[in-house]
């Protein structure tokens, strides 16, 4: 289970106006809710938010929020970004209780190299890169491997063919394909045929005119 922490504060002031003098003062307006708790507005300074997006998997890192002194487990269940600057304008925190199960995505991590591309150049295509999981906020993998250096050319992985640790639930359906090594594409080279006649001129469609056919005549 990956983990990390990130301080913030309580907020009084909620709305628009509010958060728009927030995010001028270098901080992104957010909310902390839970099953045994009121939701409370926070904020979070703008550079400790984005170093830390940028170092973690947000879907499934167990955040230890510290609000006015008191840490709180959290999960990061939403992120509003900017349309054109793309900077995070709001952020959501569910706050975890112990022995109730949450709902994250886990990214699957292929390992080795498929024998169907390495011998015969075929081509992989990675189809689902995670899993939908219901899991123990204190049992959520970082991720989880498969091995595909024995997929051959035609060979596809489903969800039912995966390892999955102990205690996870995986929500996607057993038939859904992982992945497949399909055959490399055929190119088609124009060759010219040997002894080939050059291509004849165009035929002329119309009739000629009266003076056409004399100027033949002559």
């Amino acid at each position: 289970m990956a983990t990390a922490q990130l301080t913030a504060r309580s907020r009084a002031r909620s709305g628009k106006g509010a958060a728009r003098s927030l995010r001028r003062d270098g901080f992104v307006p957010g909310v902390i809710y839970g099953h045994a708790r009121q939701p409370l507005a926070v904020s979070v300074n703008a550079r400790e938010l984005s170093r830390l997006l940028d170092h973690i998997s947000a879907e499934n890192t167990v955040i230890e929020l510290t609000i006015d002194d008191t840490v709180s487990r959290t999960l990061i269940r939403e992120i509003q970004r900017h349309p054109l600057r793309r900077s995070v304008i709001h952020v959501d925190f569910q706050e975890l209780v112990a022995g109730e199960k949450v709902i994250v995505r886990i990214p699957i991590v292929l390992v080795g190299t498929s024998i169907g591309v390495r011998q015969s150049g075929g081509i992989l295509n990675h189809v689902t890169t995670e899993l939908e999981c219901r899991v123990d906020p204190s049992n959520i993998p970082n991720r989880i491997e498969l091995d595909i250096s024995d997929l051959n050319i035609g060979r596809t992985i489903h969800v039912s063919e995966l390892t999955i640790p102990d205690g996870v639930d995986v929500l996607n359906d057993a038939g859904e394909t992982i992945c497949v090594v399909a055959a490399p594409k055929e190119e088609k080279a124009e060759t010219p045929v040997e002894g080939a006649e050059a291509p004849a001129e165009p035929e002329l469609i119309r009739k000629p005119k009266p003076d056409e056919e004399v100027e033949e005549k002559k």
